[in-house]
């Protein structure tokens, strides 16, 4: 059976020393989250995922879910009593607005707990995740009666929601929706069509679903032009605002998958479903991007989260297995063989891993608060500013936290050797689960085709400019804080080649496009390098100053970070000289001699 242990050391770590929230307690909501209530709200946690959702993740791999003939989905067992322990115990509404019966408190505090259902149970955690994208779309775009409608119950998980935007001719070219939407004379549309691979569309866990669907109006410009978005309920309200009338959609089957067995996957029919124009009309795309916006965030999470919890059980086994002789003489006399991880190539897999995990965690965290700050720092350019950055930080939180989260998972599992490769031990589920993660929200291609070909450019590139003065201004304040050289000279270096690789896209990109498409990738990943250098150039300096004899957690961050800075930064200089090859010999090869 395979372990987690909750983090809640190294999250206290970068809430309350690193990104120091409490000197934001002006902020609404932040004040209410001080550091006895963030502790107490870390521990509870802990106790409940590692007690109730963790053991339920073998469960639901191993029976999935299964539609009923009447179109029903039974979750596995223990899905729906521990959905409704984790809506009681308030883990869902954390940052919600508390006029909707929200905690209102930082979304940094939320994020963590998210952390902690997607490493123990990503397809338990991927229920109240679509529902809380759903919310902050309707709380967004929505009119005061819908939010006075749907927000209330979907705050206290009594009910969940979905997004459903794919349909089986187009993925991400939603340009090409056939869903129709009829209206009526009563303000309502009837929706029509079918929506595939819709996490949670039908489950038996709440007293209704509120499905956010993406249909084009009869007359509707070609095109994400002609998209409007629509609330279709699974029951319609009665006149008290209760679930009444079945509506016309069902899920016409569930979606046989690698992994996430556990997670209803759907395939959604609308016949003439009674929706709810959320917004204008051809103006759907707009709001469901703050809904997708979300979910990339919390998908970016879930790459770090099942990198996490099986880089645990990869560190127990390496501790426990008995295999061979340290190549520099024997560790454990009194033992037949040395616990593996005295090799080096052992360690070389867990510290990749480890590095990788806490950096990924303090970029996740650090842009938590950026979001929040994006909507209540009080001064309109820090708000500017916090919003440039998320915009152009997202698709580099999706895709290179997915991207290496997937590579730290498959190198837990190789530290097991045979042993990783049977179920027994659980590792495979966790590969398996997390290989969704590069490509549902929006595929990692396409996440870095978004970073150079939109963000880039947006507002004269003000997003990239603004992020590089910052972390030129933090090399420049810290550079005589002893101790620091090392991470900052890494700093440096990155943010100096993803600068090259930035002007060398300018200069190229333009004069052909497949430049910019066939450099996407390898600049994605500059990027998401210089984040993280970030983030732990911050963490070293916060260890530096909490440096004790009596604690080795800082002294163990430090090392940590170092081997970050020594063999994890040096990939830049591959993905720099890769991307600077351009798109020529990519393109040259003709499509029947691949």
């Amino acid at each position: 059976m395979p372990v987690y242990t909750a983090p809640v050391r190294d999250m206290q770590f970068l809430i309350h020393d690193v990104l120091q929230t409490q000197n934001y307690s002006n902020l609404p909501g932040f004040a209410d989250a001080t550091p006895d209530v963030i502790d107490a709200f870390l521990e509870e946690s802990a106790k409940f995922h590692q007690n109730v959702v963790h053991p339920l993740n073998v469960v639901g791999d191993k029976e999935g879910c299964i539609r009923n003939d009447d179109g029903s989905v039974k979750t596995p067992t223990g899905f729906k009593d521990a959905y409704n322990q984790f809506c009681e115990n308030g883990f869902g509404n954390i940052s919600m607005d508390p006029e909707y019966g929200g905690q209102g408190l930082p979304l940094y505090l939320a994020i963590a707990v998210t952390e902690m259902t997607s490493s123990c149970n990503q397809a338990f955690g991927m229920y109240p995740g679509l529902s809380a994208g759903a919310w902050r779309a309707i709380h967004a775009a929505g009119s005061d009666e819908q939010k006075q409608t749907y927000l209330p119950k979907m705050t206290s998980g009594e009910w969940t929601g979905t997004m459903n935007l794919t349909e089986p001719q187009c993925g991400t070219d939603l340009g090409l929706i056939r869903s129709k939407a009829e209206p009526q004379s009563d303000g309502t549309y009837k929706i029509s069509g079918q929506k595939i691979w819709i996490s949670a569309g039908e489950h038996d866990m709440a007293d209704n679903i509120i499905h956010l669907v993406l249909a084009r109006i009869e007359g509707a410009p070609e095109g994400i032009k002609g998209i409007s978005l629509f609330i279709v309920p699974k029951f319609i309200l009665d006149a008290d605002g209760n679930p009444g009338e079945r509506n016309a959609v069902s899920c016409g089957g569930l979606e046989e998958k690698m992994g996430i067995h556990g997670n209803a996957t759907c395939v959604m029919n609308y016949d003439g479903a009674t929706g709810y124009l959320i917004g204008e009309e051809h103006k759907g795309m707009r709001a469901m991007f703050i809904m997708m916006n979300e979910a990339r965030l919390g998908v970016g999470l879930q790459g770090y989260a099942a990198s996490e919890i099986a880089y645990q059980n990869a560190l127990a086994f390496a501790k426990d297995r008995l295999q061979s002789r340290s190549v520099t003489g024997v560790k454990a006399p009194d033992k037949p063989a040395d616990p593996i991880i005295v090799h080096p190539d052992v360690r070389r897999m867990l510290l990749d891993t480890k590095a990788f995990n806490e950096g990924a965690r303090a970029f996740v965290y650090w842009a938590a608060l950026q979001e929040e700050l994006s909507h209540k720092a009080p001064d309109e350019k820090d708000r500017q500013k916090a919003d440039d950055y998320m915009a152009l930080l997202t698709p580099v939180i999706k895709a290179y936290l997915t991207h290496k989260g997937y590579q730290g998972t498959n190198d837990a599992l190789q530290v097991f050797g045979g042993s990783g490769f049977c179920e027994e031990w659980g590792m495979s589920q966790f590969v398996r689960d997390c290989r969704i993660s590069l490509i549902y929200e929006g595929t990692n291609g396409i996440q870095a085709l978004d970073l150079v070909g939109r963000k880039l450019m947006a507002e004269g590139g003000r997003y990239w400019q603004t992020y590089f003065a910052e972390i030129d201004q933090y090399i420049e304040d810290n550079k005589n804080v002893e101790g620091l050289e090392l991470y900052l000279e890494g700093l440096k270096k990155v943010k100096g080649q993803t600068m090259e690789a930035t002007q060398w896209m300018g200069a190229n990109a333009m004069a052909n496009f497949d430049n910019a498409g066939a450099a996407s990738h390898d600049y994605l990943q500059l990027f998401g390098l210089t984040a993280l250098s970030y983030v732990w150039c911050m963490m070293a300096k916060t260890a530096l100053e909490k440096k004790s004899d009596s604690d080795p957690f800082y002294e163990n961050k430090l090392i940590t970070g170092k081997y970050f800075v020594e063999r994890i930064l040096p990939e830049a200089d591959t993905h720099l000289t890769k991307l600077k090859t351009g798109g020529d010999t990519m393109m040259s090869l003709p499509a029947e001699a691949f």
